[in-house]
């Protein structure tokens, strides 16, 4: 598997660039249907069944199944984004206006960079992560190119030169920077962990699922065991820094229409909630990682007894697999997780999300990050 490496490196990244383009945008389309099948089965109605290719209503089987699955609804939707008109009104900052959405889809295709998504073992048995660059400050890397993707909604918000996208690109701005220092406290209690007094230090997500890879005793446990209320925390935190219900305060359409989005239709539109569901995705990948071990399957079950029971040790691309399928499992479940609470969780007000935010999140996020210091340090003393 090392071949891809002797290439030159502007090959290198074009292949890389290209394969997250070819895998981000499947992803969000698959989840934006996703969304509709959830959402239908929590209402206890029909989701999307109706659409279907004329030649494929032929196939006996396979047609049917297909048109209840809702595939040939995805296909459609990508069509219509791409060839439906787009206006642009007349009063908006044009500049501005049209580039927002690629501002929004910037940050969500490049933070998949350096978040590791599986890993496989070497003729040596040393574990190679599947990371298209594996730095040191992985978890920087994330929440620095991430956070830029508010300006896009402020761009968007501000360029419509309308009062309700405008109040949504405040909401948004408001948002983050409430709930983005909850969102980075919660993570340095695992990297205090991480980080032994006397060690190499790093930031690396690959070390932190390292150290969720052990065999027995709180080395081989996820970090959602060890750290529960920095689990919750970061995950309270993602739901609002991707602007999922309940705090979806940008776009708010019960007193905003459409919040920052209102004047955008067509494939501008589209590229706001394909950013949307990629940050959902890489937000869930970071999560597992952190928290959820990783590609390892279970707690103190790493990925490396399991592919010894199963014999396929020296076989780095089914390990490669094997652990991506792991990790790709663990992303769907907190995207069920994303849809579940959409349609079951009434929205916030906006007063509660700020009160949430400042007055609840963040001091239990800086009473986590005492205690955790004070008991690694205790702990790292004592051994």
């Amino acid at each position: 598997m090392d071949f891809f490496f002797q290439f030159p490196v502007w090959i290198q990244a074009t292949f890389k660039g290209l394969a997250v383009i070819l895998v981000i945008f499947p992803l969000a389309g698959a989840c934006s249907l996703a969304e509709r099948k959830v959402s239908a089965w929590m209402q206890g109605r029909p989701g999307p069944n109706r659409a279907i290719v004329p030649w494929f209503a032929w196939v006996p089987v396979l047609g049917p199944f297909l048109q209840r699955l809702g595939v040939f609804h995805l296909m459609a939707d990508g069509a219509k984004f791409l060839f439906k008109e787009e206006p642009v009104p007349g009063h908006v900052n044009k500049f501005y206006f049209i580039i927002a959405p690629a501002v929004a889809l910037i940050p969500a295709l490049s933070t998949v960079v350096v978040v590791p998504f599986g890993a496989w073992f070497n003729a040596a048995g040393q574990l190679v992560p599947l990371v298209l660059a594996n730095v040191d400050i992985g978890i920087i890397g994330v929440f620095a190119v991430s956070s830029l993707g508010v300006y896009s909604l402020i761009l968007a918000g501000w360029a419509s030169n309308s009062k309700y996208p405008f109040l949504g690109g405040v909401r948004a701005s408001a948002q983050l920077i409430s709930y983005e220092l909850s969102m980075t406290l919660s993570v340095l209690p695992v990297f205090l962990l991480v980080n032994a007094p006397g060690g190499r230090g790093t930031l690396s997500l690959v070390d932190v699922v390292a150290m969720q890879s052990g065999p027995s005793g709180w080395h081989g446990a996820w970090g959602a065991l060890l750290m529960p209320i920095s689990a919750l925390i970061f995950l309270i935190a993602l739901f609002a820094e991707t602007n999922r219900q309940p705090f979806d305060m940008p776009e708010s359409e019960a007193d905003l229409v459409g919040g920052f989005h209102t004047e955008y239709g067509a494939f501008k539109w589209s590229l706001f909630f394909v950013a949307e569901y990629a940050h959902m995705i890489i937000g869930s990948g970071v999560f597992t990682l952190l928290f959820l071990g990783g590609w390892n399957p279970l707690p103190w079950v790493p990925l490396a007894t399991l592919s010894g029971w199963l014999g396929i040790t020296g076989l780095p691309v089914v390990v490669a697999l094997l652990s991506l399928a792991i990790f790709l499992g663990k992303i769907i479940a907190l995207l069920f997780l994303f849809m579940w609470v959409r349609w079951t969780v009434p929205r916030f007000r906006y007063d509660q999300v700020m009160k949430l935010g400042w007055q609840k999140l963040l001091p239990l996020a800086i009473g986590n990050l005492i205690f955790y210091a004070l008991a690694i340090a205790f702990f790292q003393t004592r051994t």
